[in-house]
């Protein structure tokens, strides 16, 4: 299958395009599990029972085709997550992109210096929202969406789940640190991914 890579004139275009192939990506991954729903079943569910005999309140054949359309998707949700980290890791570096707003972009560079790390992903659970945007256990967050290090007191993380709770459905922009590099992340919060939470990840406070 594969997803073609958008060839808009700036980088802060192309990070939307991608987006939006990211986000029908996961549509259609949400239709195909809910066929899955539909029959009582997961990526694991036996089609046969214990005798060997194909199931019968089970309809092997969607399931089936569902399961393969799924895995073929996540494949590709993963490769059009690589090319938005790429993306937004090129609006976020003046040099490449002069379209993206001046004031965002000195707010950015201004504070690339002085942001802290703020969390720490401390788990991440297969085949979630964070696992389809690359996260991974023991990155540290320095932003998360509009969200910086200041943007919390008391060691609460309750911004976070704010942030998400609004943002059902949408992209939001992850900045991590993975040892010692920065890395862009595109996270899309969703439920019924399969696991409790919208993203399928257990993120805790930090202190450098």
């Amino acid at each position: 299958m594969g997803f073609t890579l958008p060839s808009p004139d700036s980088p802060a275009e192309q990070a939307k395009a991608l987006m939006n192939q990211k986000k029908n990506i996961e549509s259609e991954i949400e239709s195909h599990i809910s066929i899955l729903k539909a029959n009582q079943s997961t990526m694991q569910t036996p089609l046969v029972d214990p005798d060997g005999f194909p199931r019968a309140n089970i309809d092997i054949y969607a399931v089936r085709g569902a399961r393969v359309r799924i895995i073929e998707l996540r494949n590709d949700l993963k490769d059009v997550t690589a090319a938005t980290g790429k993306a937004l890791e090129a609006v976020y570096d003046r040099s490449q992109s002069e379209s993206v707003d001046r004031r965002e972009m000195s707010e950015e560079s201004s504070s690339s210096k002085e942001s802290k790390a703020f969390a720490k992903v401390d788990g991440v659970a297969p085949g979630s929202p964070a696992a389809d945007a690359g996260l991974c256990r023991e990155d540290l967050i320095v932003k998360f969406g509009r969200l910086v290090d200041t943007s919390f007191s008391s060691g609460s993380l309750t911004p976070i789940a704010e942030l998400v709770g609004e943002s059902e459905n949408q992209s939001i922009g992850i900045k991590v640190l993975r040892k010692g590099q920065s890395i862009y992340l595109s996270l899309t919060p969703r439920k019924g991914w399969g696991g409790r939470g919208m993203l399928g990840c257990h993120i805790v406070p930090y202190s450098p």
